[in-house]
């Protein structure tokens, strides 16, 4: 019997089974892709913002040291701007010398947490879908298509917002479709931007520019779907044309870079984050709209949250899937995430509410912010994630021990697409 089967090999799931099996536990990882699809992930798209105190959490698991330094960039601050206006909201961090974090493209996260644990011990690959789950007071039963069967004391879900895992334990979401989609893509652009994030709530769509090197950017266009299917069928010269009309020129002409990506937007939030013998984290606990950009942030600190919990109980000889144990990772993990995940969704009704007086309110909202410097360094701070905060109960076995942020502060900051956890 294995001491925890995780189903889903993403970021999340492969960083928790490298945390469990570095403390010596013996880990199921379940994934339905294939072996090369994991090893060698392809460009998506994506580009990730990543807060220090994540970075600070990858690297002690050895997945940070293991992207090439010259793909990470700098996130100097955030601008925010509303319709037509020049004028935008501008968002410093606290400290000059830390950015407010760093973007970093999500095939080159993917690849080096495979990397780092393909090396670990006590991992057990499977490379099936899952087909049927059950658990009991004694023990979680997981069978894959493939035919195998695991037996597990534990078994996580980390299968993405719409994990299969999830709903075959019975544990309901909230779930909302935003009706929209989004597009992202890498674009050349003629001017130099000055390393910040914008995030622009124009009149009928939602952008967002995220800064690589100097004159190369991710461009993210969310749009209704049915206009987004006419964006993002358009050959590349005319996508670059049309996405630098739909950026009024501001950083001149747009090329795009590559194959350009589309994601649903689809938040979620599970109604329980455990069960029997069973817990969730990542995007199947809480799938974020990426406006805040805290989705993939939020999956890095659940794994941990349960990580130390679990990786305590084994080293004390108790049982790792005790309920009180699950409902101490659970209650940590909600209040950490319900605020900014409630916060998000009434920010997003606001700003793509296209009425004029909800139009006066971003304008007002974004003057009055501006004008407040204080609260604009305090928002810097939650945002970095380097508010002071109590370390957590156990730090994880030859590791240091890292406190995690509370929750952050509901803020406009940047966008990225969607994380997808499998």
């Amino acid at each position: 019997m294995k001491d925890v089967a995780i189903v889903g090999a993403g970021p999340v799931g492969i960083c928790l089974a490298r945390a469990l099996a570095g403390a010596g536990m013996d880990v199921a990882l379940i994934e339905r892709a294939r072996q090369d699809q994991l090893s060698t992930p392809q460009p998506d798209g994506r580009e990730i913002a990543v807060t220090r105190a994540s970075a600070g959490l990858l690297e002690t698991l050895g997945v940070w040291q293991r992207i090439p330094q010259q793909q990470v960039y700098p996130l100097a601050s955030a601008r925010i701007f509303n319709g037509a206006s020049q004028f935008s909201m501008k968002v410093d961090p606290h400290d000059p010398d830390h950015p407010l974090g760093v973007m970093v493209s999500n095939h080159l996260i993917r690849q080096a947490a495979y990397d780092e644990a393909s090396r670990i011990d006590g991992i057990e690959w499977h490379f099936s879908s899952l087909k049927q789950i059950d658990t009991d007071a004694q023990c979680a039963r997981l069978r894959l298509e493939n035919g195998e069967e695991v037996t597990a004391r534990l078994a996580v879900a980390a299968d993405s917002r719409f994990s299969e895992t999830r709903r075959q334990m019975g544990i309901a979401a909230r779930m909302r479709d935003n009706g929209r989609s989004m597009m992202v893509c890498r674009v050349h652009h003629e001017r130099a931007h000055d390393q910040s994030a914008w995030e622009w709530f124009d009149h009928g769509q939602t952008l967002a520019l995220l800064p690589l090197t100097s004159h190369l950017s991710s461009a993210v266009v969310t749009l209704p779907s049915r206009q987004m299917a006419e964006l993002s069928s358009l050959p590349s010269e005319e996508l670059s044309a049309a996405l630098t009309q739909r950026y009024a020129n501001r950083l001149g002409a747009m090329t795009v870079d590559g194959e350009a990506h589309v994601y649903p937007l689809v938040s979620t939030y599970a109604e329980r984050f455990v069960g029997t013998r069973l817990a969730l984290v990542g995007d199947a606990a809480v799938g974020m709209h990426p406006v805040t950009a805290h989705g993939f942030n939020f999956g890095i600190h659940s794994q941990y949250r349960l990580a130390r919990r679990l990786i305590d109980a084994y080293q004390q000889g108790k049982d790792i899937a005790a309920p009180p144990l699950l409902v101490g990772y659970e209650r940590e993990h909600r209040l950490a995430t319900w605020p900014l995940y409630q916060a998000t969704q009434a920010i997003v009704g606001l700003y793509t509410d296209e009425r004029p007086h909800a139009r006066i309110l971003r304008h007002l909202g974004l003057r009055a912010g501006e004008r407040l410097s204080p609260a604009r360094h305090w928002l810097a701070q939650q945002l970095a994630q380097t508010a002071p905060n109590r370390a957590g109960p156990t730090p994880l076995p030859g590791l240091p021990s890292l406190p995690l942020p509370p929750a952050p502060f509901p803020s406009l900051l940047f966008s990225g697409a969607p994380s997808r956890q499998q």
